[in-house]
This record gives C-alpha cells, structure tokens and sequence, in this order.
C-alpha cells in the first residue's frame, strides 16, 4: 500500500512536520529527537487534556515515542492567520476566540496530569519565570549589538525595574494558560476552532494569553481592533480585577513576552540557522513603544529608549546585508 509523504512547515520548536496520505486519508508525522518528552509526550498529553474539558486540539492516532514520533489528526492548512488576512469578518473571529479562551480559562487548576505511564507536571508562572523569559532579550538580543559587560550593565539596570513591575501583577486569580495564544496556532477545522501547539500549558496570570492574541506579532491589526477587543473581553475578567487593575496587567505582560520574543528570535537565527523570524521584530518593537505609552511604564519605557535606540531595534541577518 502506497504512502505519500511530504514535509509541512513547522514552528520555533525542534518539531518536524509531515503529511502522510494513505487511501485519501491523510495524518500528520509530528517528528523531534530533542526535547522529546516535551515536544511528543507532553504534547500529546496536554492535547489530550484539553479535549477532555470541551478545548477542541489535534488527536494522537498512535504514539511511537521511542521511535522519535508521534502521528496526529491532519487539520487542513487553513489557520486563523489566513481568515485575517483575508480581511473577512475579523473581529467576529477575534471574539469567537476570546469567547473559547474564556471557557479554556474556567478548567480546574491541575499541577500534574497523568499520560499512559507518563506523569506531567505543569509549572506555576511566577516572579521568576515571568524574569526567565524577558532575561532572553538580555542573552540574546542585546549581546548582538553589545559585548557582554555592556549587555550585563544594562541588564542589571532594566531587570530591577521590571522586577517592580512583575511584582506589581495579580497573581491571585490564576489560571490554566496556553502560553502561545495567538492566530498561527488556531486552525479552523470543518468551522471548528482547535488549538494546536499547546504543550507549553501552565498556571498563570488570566490576562497572559490575551495579551499573547491582541498583541500578536505575527499579525498586525489596527489600534481600533486592539482596543475593542479589550473592551469586549472584560466582561470574562470583571470578577476578578477591576478595569484599571485589568489594564495594567495587559500593559505589563505585554511588555514582557515582547522582550520574551526579541531574545527567542534572535536566538533562533543565532543558534539555530533561521532567520525569517526576523521579519516579525519591527512589529515586535512597535508593539513595546504602544504599550510603553501608559504613565506606570514611564522608566521603564526612559530607560528602553535609552539604551535600546532606533539603530539597535534594526536586526540585520547576514542574508539581508549581501
């Protein structure tokens, strides 16, 4: 019986993707001999997880971890990025999906879950791990434009002012949280809404994978759009902070997956050999000045355009500079 197999375009992860087609049925090969556990078990796992409560996500057909794969439901090729593109019914779409993180959102808190004879533990996002992801634009974006002692001095400087502000968030109302919520990682399936890429699923602040969606930098939307959509999806929050509080914590997290992202694509091109991301880090940047903009970011948004002018916010990969 003949197999058809073809390489699909993949994500930031050490994952490959391939469509299998046998007798018009096609599935997808999700392939990773690094990070195995995360990129396979867990995956599959989490994936699971979420469709036990109402979340609908890719199923696992057969498991072959040993074996450095896993073979997953194929959702066709149409993501959410493409219904945006394509300018058709945006907000409604938009609303559809925060209507779907609301009910992600109301899932019992769990610490670990099991899988097979798997045991997945799921992180608490605290102080040091919202640090540990905004350190990687001080590991790698700054030390691409500055020597290490420089990179280390500002550092030092910018971390004790984020260290306020990360402080200053509500870690109160905790929820279970994707991690990477935006419209690259929605695939609308038979008018279905499914959730892909979902195994970095932790606990964490509600407005996290808000912020991750209307602050998406791989789409740009207009500053209408990003702020009816954080109108609209108050009323999920309103029970648990107040719309002042509810701001400021959007504003904050923005601002720190923003400086999450600067340093992973920077380490992608650097470590990794892939510099398309590149693509995306003016719109990364003009999403940090916008929400730079609110008076309780006022020295940390000094301090950026201090150090961080208009000639470092300009990535240059080499292929670009021939």
């Amino acid at each position: 019986m003949r197999v058809k197999v073809k390489k699909i375009s993949g994500d930031a992860s050490f994952r490959k993707f391939f469509l299998t087609e046998k007798e018009s049925k096609k599935t997808v090969i999700v392939y990773a001999d690094k990070e195995k556990f995360k990129n396979l078990i867990t995956y599959a796992a989490i994936n699971s997880f979420l469709r036990k409560n109402g979340i609908k996500t890719p199923k696992t057909i057969s498991n072959h971890y040993k074996k450095n794969f896993i073979e997953i439901e194929y959702l066709g090729s149409n993501s959410l990025v493409h219904q945006i593109q394509s300018r058709r019914n945006i907000l409604k779409s938009y609303k559809k999906l925060i209507e779907i993180l609301a009910k992600f959102q109301r899932i019992k808190i769990i610490k670990s879950l099991k899988y097979k004879s798997f045991k997945i533990f799921i992180q608490d996002y605290n102080v040091n791990k919202l640090h540990a992801e905004s350190d990687l634009f001080f590991e790698w974006y700054l030390p691409y434009f500055f020597s290490r002692k420089k990179s280390n001095q500002i550092k030092r400087i910018l971390r004790k002012e984020l260290d306020k502000l990360y402080r200053s968030l509500n870690f109160k109302n905790k929820v279970m949280v994707h991690r990477d919520f935006h419209a690259s990682n929605v695939m609308i399936y038979k008018n279905n809404y499914y959730l892909i890429d979902s195994q970095d699923l932790i606990i964490g602040n509600p407005l996290y994978d808000l912020v991750s969606l209307v602050d998406d930098v791989r789409v740009k939307t207009s500053l209408q759009i990003k702020n009816q959509l954080i109108k609209y999806s108050y009323k999920f929050y309103k029970k648990r902070m107040s719309y002042s509080e509810y701001l400021k914590n959007f504003h904050i997290l923005s601002l720190q997956r923003n400086l999450k992202i600067l340093g992973i694509f920077t380490r992608l091109f650097v470590r990794d050999g892939k510099p398309d991301y590149f693509n995306f880090m003016p719109n990364t940047w003009n999403l940090i000045a916008l929400r730079l903009r609110n008076p309780y970011l006022k020295t940390i948004a000094s301090l950026l355009n201090k150090f961080v002018n208009k000639k470092t916010r300009r990535i240059k990969s080499h292929h670009e500079t021939k």
